[in-house]
């Protein structure tokens, strides 16, 4: 039984990893292309509007997570009737949220964007324009969310792809018309955007009605399981509103304090890094369904198996990407944009730094969240990442620059990830020594030696495509042997050298 769901995961895992490497493609080329045809001003402009709206959809987020750990509980329990009832009250939940979150975010949104925002008069208008086409897109990616955590929770990582590409190639599509059209560019990109978004919903719509007969009933409204998710989507809101309150209030302090162009500098950045987080995102989106079906059985025993297989496999396979993209960043941005903004080199270090820390907080905050009881857990970890926002505000205001607040940010998930450990032993029974030999122990030295190499030959030559290529090689080979000989446990190896032999027998 275990070794069939460790084969799904695997699986899962390698469909994911076809559609992040080419979305790790597209996403390069589009970056390019857009930057390109906005310029730097106006791609600031769209992504920190873009971050406005984020804001207020925090909502959003915090409903995704609820959904999907309703319906995949549901299923772990076998019980179609509840999963029928979730689903219902989830799609009730999101088309009352879509709507709340227009009504909110028009009136309010608009105002700081006009008495807050450091934006040229006479690119005021635009800007007003990509909002409304933001504040459009997100209202159908909120009804979306309860037809992809369907999909998600049963474990459809193959659809869940090839939907995903969908996305991908359209929203390619959209970049590549830019060029051809002599109309202001970026009300066009934002108009082609909401486009996108409207086909997309189409699609999953479309497809969970044809596959998941617990998808047919349409809104509903129980009072009871009503109740229930909103009291879980309640702490869930402040924990998650955290985390983007103090990412786009750092883009916003950046854009009062700097102007645009750092905000460009940032979203570049925040960009690569992105492309380089979807490497682990792929291998932890396949395992959190299981981690919580786990739960809903009662087999914790395999749930603690899960964490920590996830946690640092997760946090060496980011490092496949991370330490070349770190040592490389100059001319790897370089050969991407051909324009690099100030300050984007320094940014996509710290950056790289905060999400190797992500790696590890991931596993746990989705078992967490399966237990459902979250409410001291979100209140204590919403509470010290909103510090970010004023303690970074402080250091601006002293004077420090613009990478002052990427240190800051850095210092406070790193103190989270000791609470969340902390916390986490009550709610989900985590050994605090076994966490730290096997997860804290073999990533911290692990990452000492992986970079050894790498790092020689950084130092050693001038940067060229041959410096990259060698860096990139050598940290493969480094990852490959401290992985197998130190961070793998028994069990681990035995999986490894299984399907090895299994592999080769079929050659």
């Amino acid at each position: 039984m275990t070794s069939d769901r460790t084969g799904r995961i695997a699986k899962n895992t390698l469909l994911l990893y076809v559609r992040m490497l080419l979305a790790m493609v597209i996403g390069f080329y589009t970056s390019r292309i857009i930057l390109t045809e906005l310029g730097v001003s106006d791609f600031g402009i769209y992504e920190v509007v873009g971050g406005l709206v984020g804001m207020f959809g925090v909502l959003n987020i915090s409903m995704a997570n609820t959904t999907s750990r309703f319906i995949t509980v549901a299923i772990g329990k076998n019980d179609l009737a509840d999963l029928r009832q979730v689903f219902s009250t989830a799609l009730t939940i999101h088309l009352l949220l879509g709507i709340l979150f227009v009504l909110l975010a028009e009136p309010v949104g608009l105002w700081f964007l006009k008495q807050k925002m450091q934006i040229e008069p006479e690119r005021i208008g635009a800007a007003i324009w990509v909002f409304h086409c933001t504040v459009a897109a997100s209202f159908f990616s909120i009804v979306n969310v309860p037809y992809s955590a369907m999909i998600i929770s049963y474990e459809r990582i193959n659809i869940y792809a090839y939907f995903s590409l969908i996305d991908l190639f359209l929203r390619l599509g959209a970049v590549l018309l830019l060029p051809y059209y002599a109309i202001d560019k970026l009300k066009l990109y934002a108009v082609l955007l909401l486009a996108v978004q409207i086909s997309m919903q189409l699609i999953y719509w479309q497809y969970c009605f044809r596959n998941f007969q617990e998808s047919h009933g349409g809104p509903t409204w129980k009072k009871a399981r009503f109740k229930t998710m909103s009291s879980f989507a309640g702490w869930s809101l402040f924990g998650d509103s955290s985390v983007l309150m103090f990412s786009q209030g750092i883009n916003i302090l950046l854009n009062i304090f700097f102007g645009s162009t750092v905000n460009a500098a940032r979203g570049l950045a925040m960009q690569a890094q992105s492309v380089v987080s979807r490497f682990i995102g792929s291998f932890q989106t396949a395992i959190n369904p299981q981690l919580v079906k786990s739960y809903a059985k009662g087999d914790y025993t395999y749930m603690h198996k899960l964490l920590y297989a996830s946690s640092k496999f997760s946090f060496f396979l980011f490092l496949l990407l991370a330490i070349p993209v770190f040592f490389e960043a100059h001319q790897l941005l370089f050969l991407w944009l051909k324009i690099v903004p100030e300050y984007t080199v320094t940014f996509l270090r710290i950056i790289l730094f905060i999400s190797l820390l992500d790696c590890l907080a991931n596993p746990l905050i989705i078992s967490v969240k399966a237990t459902g009881k979250i409410k001291k857990y979100q209140t204590i970890l919403g509470s010290l990442l909103l510090s970010v926002v004023p303690i970074s505000y402080l250091f601006l205001k002293l004077g420090f620059p613009p990478e002052s607040v990427f240190f800051v940010h850095f210092c406070v998930a790193l103190t989270g990830q000791w609470v969340r450990v902390v916390l986490a032993r009550s709610l989900i029974g985590l050994s605090l020594g076994d966490y730290a030999s096997k997860i804290v122990l073999r990533c911290v030295v692990g990452l000492l030696l992986v970079s050894v190499i790498p790092g020689m030959i950084y130092f050693a030559f001038d940067e060229s495509l041959g410096r990259l290529f060698a860096i990139s090689v050598t940290t493969v080979l480094c990852i490959l042997v401290v992985v197998y000989f130190f961070v793998s446990g028994r069990d681990e190896k035995k999986w490894i050298m299984e399907r090895l032999r299994l592999k080769v027998i079929r050659l």
